[in-house]
């Protein structure tokens, strides 16, 4: 009688419960053999689904044959993080200049895009890794024109580090330049290459492009940063119409009203992965080391196929190492291109090599 009155609440959903297979040497009653026939009719498409069965180990002959077990709570190893318990500084600084936190609507903007960052752990851990690769190269070129290291973060809010990245407003590359700009700054872009997508060059007209920038505001690398985002002239008339000079309390396109928080936020967050995404240097991407060639398309067109098994690479890591070349064969001309230095032959050491 007890055992049909609990099968009774099991069915009715109050309680959660399962029954442990039958101890060897039991026997089953009329009403079990039926449910296991049941069961073995219930898999998916028709066919009869294993039974799993519990280890002798575990299984008591002094345990009564239909104990029902209550499913034991789910117990969360290790410690657990909520967003609320990462705290965004009450002190920043960015390219030397001080953030105004004490601005309320200033502290509110920022935190939204460091939140923001946070809440999407996934992406936010891949965009920490790929700073272990993109960011080497850009840090030497910045700190060879005098120009702030934090401007690399820029990157991450520009493009996430991806060298052929495309935006609806057909800017391209890791600096996301407009064709306009990219031609201001002699980044060629045709049918068959675009440089607006090579780090390095980009890299060089960024690092152009900013100091102007930087030149034009008056040394005020917050203004700077929107212009880059805008237009110089678009922030400057938004300035003058609203009789400001502080980019802090402009308003403007909600993209750049975001955009200096977002690389502000960006510079917490992924100069410090360790204290934010639990990461280690050792944990980042490391740079491939590659060697600079030169290639003499005779023949009227040369598959990109065909270059890389002669340089000891393949297709797919030939077009990542040179994201600027749209096509998949190249016309007749001479090219300069990237090889994984270990895999490409001897003859290729005779170039130029770049980290």
């Amino acid at each position: 009688m007890a055992t049909r009155m609990l099968r009774a609440l099991v069915l009715s959903g109050a309680w959660l419960v399962f029954a442990l297979p039958i101890p060897s040497g039991a026997q089953p009653q009329p009403d079990q053999i039926e449910a296991k026939e049941n069961t073995a009719n219930s898999g998916a498409n028709g066919e009869p689904e294993r039974e799993s069965a519990l280890p002798d180990s575990l299984e008591s002959p002094n345990e009564p044959e239909d104990r029902l077990v209550i499913l034991p709570e789910i117990k969360l190893e290790g410690e657990r993080y909520f967003l609320s318990s990462f705290k965004l500084p009450d002190k920043l600084t960015f390219a030397g200049q001080s953030v105004p936190l004490d601005n309320w609507q200033v502290r509110e903007r920022i935190e939204y895009e460091f939140y923001q960052f946070l809440e999407d752990q996934g992406e936010s851990i891949i965009l920490a890794k790929r700073t272990g690769r993109c960011f080497p190269p850009v840090e030497k070129q910045l700190a060879d024109a005098g120009l702030p290291d934090d401007l690399k973060y820029m990157l991450l809010v520009e493009s996430k580090c991806v060298a052929a990245a495309y935006s609806k407003a057909k800017a391209s590359g890791p600096w996301q330049f407009i064709p306009s700009t990219g031609r201001r700054y002699r980044l060629k872009s045709d049918a068959v290459r675009d440089e607006r997508r090579n780090l390095e060059m980009s890299t060089e007209a960024a690092v152009k492009y900013l100091k102007y920038l930087k030149d034009f505001r008056e040394n005020d690398w917050f203004i700077a940063m929107a212009s880059y985002n805008a237009g110089e002239e678009r922030v400057r008339k938004l300035l003058k119409e609203q009789k400001l000079t502080d980019y802090w309390k402009m308003h403007g396109p909600r993209e750049t009203m975001r955009y200096v928080p977002r690389i502000i936020a960006a510079k917490e967050i992924y100069s410090q992965p360790e204290k934010y995404l639990g990461l280690s240097k050792k944990d980042l991407y490391i740079p491939m080391e590659t060697a600079t060639i030169i290639v003499n398309v005779k023949e009227s067109q040369r598959a990109l196929t065909s270059i890389a098994e002669e340089f000891g690479t393949y297709f797919l890591e030939l077009k990542m190492l040179n994201p600027e070349f749209k096509k998949d064969v190249l016309p007749r001309g001479t090219y300069q291109m990237k090889v994984p230095r270990q895999t490409c032959p001897s003859r290729c050491f005779n170039q130029d090599k770049t980290p």
